[in-house]
């Protein structure tokens, strides 16, 4: 059957929202990070870590895991050591917490002013306010490790900034999701901050948005490392190349007239001003313009019918899910053909607010690499029914396209087989 457009039940708000049932391993952990709130919420710091591939359900677990928090904090248990706490969750993203501010409408024990930026959070903790009992970060990967005054953050890195106004904080993690040199995280860096504090680590590993076989999760895994494999196995996740951008948009059309929240996504590869006007991407008979900046909208870009004809960045789609994703990889992917593999070429990445922030860095021409394909991951994990791609780099269109035929090729019948 399919579904109307925008269905309550297909929306960004009830996949993430707290009323959905958790599997039992998610269960399981949530129980873990409450009784460690319990036990840790009078000291003077503790951390726990839950990391995690995209699509591992770490924000549905986070959000139902706030909502208990909350539900205990303005409940009437005064026993409960969570009772009357003060407690938060930031969110860095403008589009997510968009998203968490419209859940928390239908949740008696939540208020939009529980949710904060990060570093709204940490200027009114320096403003005076009171301590915080309980901190949930989502998307730590994305907190800021140096003084950013454009931001209006001047300390040296915001994870400490907020453990030091926290009794507990529980954050969100994954390294393939780093995009900018100021928030440039590994385990490493991370484990660093936090030595001397009492942290526990878990790690979701079972994959959620993507309805596919393993295959589908180890080539993108394989392509964020640069190495092309062959594609994956027919199946009924929707995987597909595309020898014109055109095509695959009409085809991403289709599907969100069918589905809905089917859009186009592209890398940083075209220019993108933040100047009130619009500008465009081209591909051959392709020709749609980037999203555009709308902070008042009530809506996040990927629930707005409108952003079908636009092409959403890496900025406006992480941590969001879509039915069908159509994602153009620009100039700066390229191929190699004496070692067939990704090659980045940083040069004709448009984002340069990604590249600043580079002083003291070590290799930083290796960490640029690393951000361009940390974005195509994100890009490319957005899909819970298929992912279409199209390649603008010659090579790397030519390569993509044997492989679409090798995989086509396998998949037909082989003589004497019945059709």
């Amino acid at each position: 059957m399919i579904k109307p457009l925008h269905s309550r039940n297909d929306s960004a708000v009830s996949r993430l929202a707290p009323t959905m049932a958790l599997t039992q391993g998610q269960d399981a952990l949530m129980a873990e990070v409450l009784s460690f709130c319990r036990a840790h919420q009078a000291d003077d710091h503790a951390v726990f870590v839950i990391e995690g591939d995209a699509g591992t359900g770490k924000s549905l677990l986070l959000n139902t895991l706030f909502t208990a928090i909350q539900q205990a904090a303005r409940g009437q248990d005064i026993h409960d050591p969570l009772y009357g706490t003060h407690n938060f969750l930031l969110v860095n993203h403008p589009e997510m917490i968009k998203l968490y501010r419209n859940i928390s409408q239908n949740q008696t024990a939540l208020r939009k002013k529980d949710f904060e930026r990060p570093t709204t959070f940490i200027n009114r903790a320096y403003g005076g306010a009171r301590r915080a009992d309980i901190v949930l970060v989502d998307e730590a990967h994305l907190l800021l490790t140096r003084s950013d005054p454009y931001n209006r953050f001047r300390q040296n890195n915001q994870l400490e900034e907020i453990i030091r106004h926290a009794h507990v904080v529980v954050i969100i993690f994954d390294a393939h999701q780093v995009l900018k040199f100021k928030s440039l995280w590994d385990g490493a860096s991370l484990a660093r901050l936090l030595s001397g504090v009492p942290v526990v680590t878990r790690r979701l590993e079972h994959q959620f948005r993507m309805h596919a076989h393993t295959d589908v999760m180890q080539w993108i895994r394989a392509l964020r490392d640069g190495i092309l494999r062959p594609l994956p196995a027919p199946q009924t996740f929707d995987f597909r190349v595309f020898d014109d951008a055109q095509d695959m948009y009409d085809a991403i059309r289709q599907r969100d007239m069918q589905y809905g929240m089917c859009r186009m996504l592209a890398t940083y590869d075209y220019p993108y001003i933040l100047n009130g006007q619009d500008h465009f991407i081209t591909e051959g008979r392709f020709h749609l313009r980037w999203d555009r900046a709308m902070p008042q909208a009530r809506l996040p870009w990927a629930e707005r019918p409108d952003t079908i004809d636009e092409v959403g960045s890496v900025y406006t789609i992480q941590g969001f899910d879509l039915n069908y994703a159509g994602v153009i990889l620009g100039p700066s992917v390229t191929y190699d053909r004496a070692t067939d593999r990704i090659v980045i070429d940083p040069s004709r990445y448009e984002d340069r607010a990604a590249f600043t922030g580079r002083d003291g860095v070590e290799n930083p021409a290796k960490v640029m690499v690393r951000i361009i394909l940390n974005s195509i991951n994100v890009l490319m994990t957005r899909g819970v029914r298929g992912l279409y791609i199209y390649a603008s780099e010659p090579g790397l269109h030519a390569r993509l396209a044997r492989l679409w035929e090798e995989r086509q090729v396998s998949d037909a019948p082989q003589s004497g087989e019945c059709l």
